[in-house]
């Protein structure tokens, strides 16, 4: 569910204690002792990186598994959507291990049975690795992904937007409050420390709330070397036992004038699935492993 709104005054809270000045001839009798003005309450200064730690990095669960659609919008409007089974698990840099991400296609019914398998490191000049299984051709081909502004799944996003980018790799710079139809968000710059980067800048716009815990990428806009508008994404979440999770994701394209939505359903966090499905030989088992974990309608 999309975490509350309600807006919070953020700063310095002071306090003021006046005493009357009394004039009766003289200085006035002392009075009874008062007990010492309270020390206010100060929040801490807002900084780029500390929003980027406490909204743009949520615990997503130690894995996650569920149905899998993405939609893809092309110039003229048409649509074309395919489903997966999804299995996706932390395995928080064990062996130098960031995630491992495992789909069995669903839809559409020529396409089923295939399977697609990505791992990716903690390093960040550490390439991903990634496998896929075609049934018709009943062989596991390894992929190579040569350019991570490829694009994943043929959508808007690329490999280098659906991997973790550690936060030193940026310079974060908080850019204030803004308000979108009375909604309000903080506003963070990142700039890419690398003299050839994929994006000029990202700016991230993270839900502004009362609780800082609540507190979520809404949006995300990508910007050319140039400072021009490539594409902006939208994110809405759901929290599952205290996990958050995204249930939607859209991602227009302001060049190429396309789109692409990706939904989570069903889903499941915490399941504690064997390891032993993160491996090549498993993507011919897509048919064993979808009657066993897809969710019933």
């Amino acid at each position: 569910m999309v975490p509350q709104r309600n807006p919070i005054a953020l700063g310095l809270v002071f306090a003021a204690v006046f005493s009357p000045l009394v004039l009766a001839g003289g200085p006035a009798e002392p009075g009874p002792a008062q007990a010492p003005a309270p020390v206010p309450v100060q929040t801490p200064p807002l900084t780029g990186l500390g929003l980027m730690k406490t909204c743009g990095h949520k615990y997503p669960g130690d894995d996650q598994l569920g149905k899998f659609t993405v939609m893809l919008r092309d110039r003229e409007g048409r649509l074309k959507r395919s489903e997966y089974l999804r299995f996706w698990k932390d395995y928080k840099g064990k062996d130098g291990v960031s995630d491992k991400m495992l789909l069995f296609t669903t839809y559409p019914p020529d396409a089923k049975g295939s399977a697609f398998m990505r791992i990716a490191y903690s390093q960040a000049d550490r390439p991903i690795d990634q496998w896929i299984y075609l049934p018709l051709l009943k062989k596991i081909r390894r992929v190579t992904i040569r350019d991570p502004g490829d694009s994943f799944l043929n959508s808007n996003l690329t490999y280098a937007d659906v991997t973790q980018r550690p936060l030193d790799a940026d310079e974060h710079k908080y850019m204030g409050v803004s308000r979108v139809e009375d909604i309000d968000f903080y506003v963070v710059e990142s700039t890419p420390k690398e003299k050839k980067p994929l994006y000029g800048k990202r700016v991230f716009w993270f839900l502004k709330t009362d609780n800082m815990d609540d507190c979520v990428t809404s949006r995300i806009d990508y910007y050319d070397v140039n400072g021009e508008l490539l594409k902006d994404q939208f994110i809405k979440w759901q929290k599952l036992n205290g996990a958050w999770v995204w249930e939607r994701v859209l991602v227009r394209s302001r060049q190429a004038q396309t789109a692409s939505i990706f939904q989570l359903s069903d889903m499941k966090v915490n399941t504690h699935f064997d390891d032993e499905l993160f491996s090549p030989r498993s993507l011919e088992r897509g048919p064993e492993v979808i009657e066993k974990y897809m969710p019933k309608e």
